[in-house]
């Protein structure tokens, strides 16, 4: 019946997904997603999408926003009072006005119970209003790239002016993982902790699905509102692959979630970058050696699909030439690395032994430029 489906869709021009991945683009027309995407971050790739710029509610997708700003606002472990903003709808990790709580408390109420009142008091405590917190959140993800994004509220409750898109979801996404502690947060299934009047231990329980039964699963928030409906942003990594997946209003979207990842697992790898020479040798001016040894530091390997390696190109930039002593591990140079015209990353080019600075009084060339290098 699926196939049947597909086919008659085909026929009709209106393929919902631009790549062909046939399992998931009949279980979205089934499921009637509004928008999804599954993207790649390193290449920037999309694997698969969906009306990937289409502005929708994103419901309590927005705490993954709200709980990167509040860990880069730092301060996590002073403890403080909760005011009237805890005091707000929907879901909650049971906060109550003059309660004593930390911003780390807070860090995974809204990660593991989707409180909103963890989200009003997070944005309280970072900007001094929900309406100060909103313009640090429009700030953040215009510099993330998020054109097609407007936060009004913290938590995700509904507003006509609070929207995202599968697309600048994914790129939020993609920007909280690079965190360390967001990542470590966002991959909890429960957490223990104290906080109340006075403060007292609890145990909060995540709500994503994935991290229970879907292998590599990283990640990352769930939401829900009435408008917005179901939404989902997950995230998963195999040896070495990260992917991340995106739905907005998806009456299915753990299924479609698995289908999405799986998809992307079964075309993409990691693959060795294609260098020339593993060693440098870099000239060095008033040492005691006429150079010094530098090597590409890093694990050679790009997420791409096999058969892409011919796309890679690799740009090495070293110095012309080093003045004087030079130590051992410092890094001179990078390798980039370019896919598709575009640089995905960057290998640091570091010395592998040191030079001592001669003993003989150094030229008038190498005087000067000891003055402007």
């Amino acid at each position: 019946m699926r196939h049947r489906l597909l086919c008659l869709i085909l026929c009709a021009g209106i393929l919902l997904w631009v790549l062909p991945v046939v399992s998931a683009s009949a279980l979205m027309v089934e499921t009637n997603a509004k928008a999804g995407i599954l993207y790649e971050p390193v290449t920037g790739r999309v694997l698969v999408e969906n009306n990937k710029d289409s502005r929708l509610p994103m419901a309590s997708t927005t705490k993954i926003m709200t709980t990167l700003l509040a860990i880069e606002h730092g301060d996590l472990d002073t403890p403080f009072l909760v005011g009237e903003e805890a005091n707000v709808e929907g879901s909650s990790m049971g906060l109550k006005v003059d309660d004593t709580v930390t911003l780390r408390d807070l860090l995974y109420g809204m990660l593991l119970e989707s409180g909103n009142d963890a989200a009003n008091v997070a944005a309280v405590r970072v900007a001094g209003s929900v309406e100060a917190f909103a313009e640090l959140m429009n700030q953040r993800a215009a510099q993330i790239g998020m054109t097609n994004t407007h936060f009004v509220t913290p938590s995700g409750l509904d507003d006509e002016q609070h929207y995202s898109t599968a697309y600048d979801m994914a790129l939020l996404a993609a920007e909280a993982l690079d965190n360390e502690l967001f990542r470590e947060i966002c991959a909890s299934t429960k957490k223990t902790l104290c906080f109340g009047n006075p403060p007292y231990e609890r145990t909060l329980y995540g709500h994503n699905k994935l991290l229970t039964s879907y292998e590599g699963a990283i990640g990352v928030k769930t939401g829900y509102t009435k408008t917005a409906r179901r939404c989902l942003v997950s995230a998963a990594e195999r040896d070495g692959v990260l992917l991340i997946a995106v739905t907005l209003n998806c009456t299915d979207d753990w299924n479609v979630h698995r289908e999405l990842l799986d998809y992307g697992f079964s075309k993409i790898s990691m693959r060795a970058v294609p260098l020339t020479q593993g060693d440098f040798e870099v000239p060095v001016g008033g040492g005691q050696s006429p150079s010094v040894t530098a090597r590409v530091m890093g694990d050679l390997y790009v997420p791409i699909m096999e058969g892409e390696e011919q796309e890679l190109k690799v740009e090495i930039h070293l110095p012309h030439f080093l003045i004087g002593a030079v130590e051992k591990g410092r890094t001179v140079g990078y390798a980039k690395v370019i896919f598709h015209d575009k640089i995905i990353t960057e290998f640091p080019i570091v010395t592998q032994d040191s030079v001592a600075l001669s003993e003989e009084k150094p030229s008038l060339l190498t005087r000067f430029f000891r003055l402007f290098l």
